[in-house]
Order: C-alpha cells, then structure tokens, then sequence
C-alpha cells in the first residue's frame, strides 16, 4: 500500500510538472505570433502583475530592504515591480533570442545590441588560453556566450537546469543550439569544466547562487557563501578571470560588456586566497547590481532567509 501511495504522488507531481511546462510553452508561443518589442513589453507587464501576487514577492521585498535600507517603501516596491518586468522581458526573449543578437561590427548604426570590450573578445579567441568569464543574473545574461559564439569564441558554459525536467530538457536544446557547450550543474561539472581549462579553452560560470557549503562572504553587508569553484580552478591552473555583463538599454537594446581580466588576491606566500577571491567576485556582482538593481533577479534566495519568512 505505502508503494502505491509513493507511486501516486510521484505521478501527481510528474503530471504537475507537466502542466506547467505545457502552459510556460503555450505562452511562449503565444508570443511568437507577435514582434518581438511588443511580446517583451507584453510580457513586462504580465510579471509586474501576477510577480506581485506571488509568495516570493514577500522574499523579494525582504531581499531589497536589507539590501537598500535608506531608501523608501515606494523606492523598494518600484524597484521589486521592475525585477518581475526584467524576468517577464527574459521569458520572452528566449522566443526572439536569434533576432535580438544582432551585433555588426560594420554597420555605421547602431543595432539593437552594443558590445563593450570587443578587443578582449579578440584577443581571447586568437591568443587561445585556458581563461574563465563570470557573470551574474543581470538583465538577460544569455546573451553573452551567444555573443561569445558570435565572436568565434569557444566558451564552455556551466548552467543550473530548471528543476521543472520538461522545462530543462526545452531550455538545454534551445540553449545548445546557440551558447557553444553547456555544462549542467552537477556533481561532476567541475571536472568537466577543468578537461576545457586544461585544454586551454575557456569556461563560462554564473557566481551570485547561492551556495550551502561555499566561502563565507558578504553580499550587501550581509553574510552569504559563495561557490568556490571559480576561485579553485584558478588555483589550479592558473586561469585569467574576465568580469562580464549584460545591460538592458532604452527601446528594448543591450549592451554586452567585457571588463577588464581581475587580478585575484593571493595570500603573503603567494598562493591564491580562496575567501578573498571570493569576495572580489560578490564585490564585483553588487556593484553591478547596485548600479542597476531593477535588472537582477531579487527572488532568488541568495541571503539564505527564506525560512524565516514562512
């Protein structure tokens, strides 16, 4: 009896899952019947609206305040309504992505996407080296390895699958066709990641998860822990670390940046200081985000207070 049980709620939660992917996929069509700027400022509006009424607003809100304590209660919920439009217009975009990347070095207009950087591009695609590129979730962080693709630049991309399996099996061949290699996050992902960097090749990886073993740090002035496999994959090969971002523009553009390669911290021997490098990397995202906090995702759980707020 309690295997027949076990066995029903499995297949409730499987039909569940796909219920829900079936109805992400009918609005993801749905768009497609439209241009691509009305889709997206469509899909702005829909967020602001059901973002709103969801539990994770709640966590949202918490996650600003402590975040900007100066500023106001009409400040917090502006900035938490226009992270559900950021996460509606990069829903959207997934539809419209091979439109959208639309990069020419040789047009005299600007297109729809600008690109910060490009002698760092470059560089990297025709002096080949083991290198690693970090970013955050930042407006619509997919398009930096399809404009490294774009660049003939070989980057192999760590990603966490959706827990949703329809959704993720959707997601890896949408993102397969058009990121280079994808590398999902699993136990044995980081093996995967050093045979790119022992080839010489570079490696892409997102570095504001949350992470329940990682590197203390802070993030806001706030206690989180940091993944530390970035910092471990310097160690051991010596990798140069490359910062870069996406920024939503006015009129539905973008702006791919490529910073500058960090210098990472080492301790008084020399070695790499893994908490210290760490920290560069939470440094690096919140400035990022303090610049343009309406562009990041404020529903993750990234402070861990989840539990708190039940």
């Amino acid at each position: 009896m309690k295997l027949i049980i076990t066995r029903l709620v499995l297949a409730l939660r499987n039909f569940q899952q796909w219920l829900v992917a079936q109805a992400m996929f009918g609005f993801l069509n749905l768009l497609k019947l439209f241009p691509a700027d009305g889709a997206i400022r469509f899909a702005d509006r829909v967020m602001r609206r059901l973002g709103r009424r969801t539990r994770r607003h709640k966590l949202m809100l918490t996650n600003l305040r402590n975040a900007f304590p100066e500023k106001s209660e009409a400040e917090i919920e502006k900035i938490a309504l226009a992270s559900w439009g950021n996460m509606g217009r990069l829903a959207a975009e997934y539809v419209f992505l091979d439109q959208l990347f639309d990069y020419d070095p040789e047009k005299s207009e600007p297109g729809r996407v600008e690109v910060s950087g490009i002698p760092i591009f470059l560089d990297l695609r025709d002096n080949p080296r083991p290198f690693i590129v970090f970013t955050g979730h930042t407006a619509n962080f997919e398009l930096l390895p399809v404009a490294g693709a774009a660049f003939g630049l070989t980057v192999t991309v760590l990603f966490r699958p959706p827990n949703n399996p329809y959704v993720a099996k959707k997601v890896f061949d949408f993102r397969s066709a058009r990121m280079g290699k994808l590398v999902p996050s699993h136990a044995g992902s980081s093996f995967a990641l050093a045979r790119q960097l022992e080839a010489g090749q570079g490696v892409g990886v997102l570095v504001d998860q949350k992470f329940g073993k990682g590197l203390k740090g802070t993030f806001f002035g706030r206690e989180v822990k940091t993944n530390p496999l970035l910092p471990k994959l310097v160690r051991q090969f010596g990798c140069e670390v490359y910062p870069a971002r996406c920024i939503r523009l006015p009129g539905n553009r973008y702006r791919l940046e490529i910073e500058p390669r960090l210098e990472m911290p080492r301790d008084e021997r020399g070695n790499l200081d893994l908490p210290a490098a760490a920290q560069l990397l939470n440094d690096k995202v919140e400035s990022w985000v303090r610049e343009y906090p309406e562009q990041w995702l404020w529903y993750h759980d990234r402070w861990q207070i989840k539990k708190t707020l039940a």
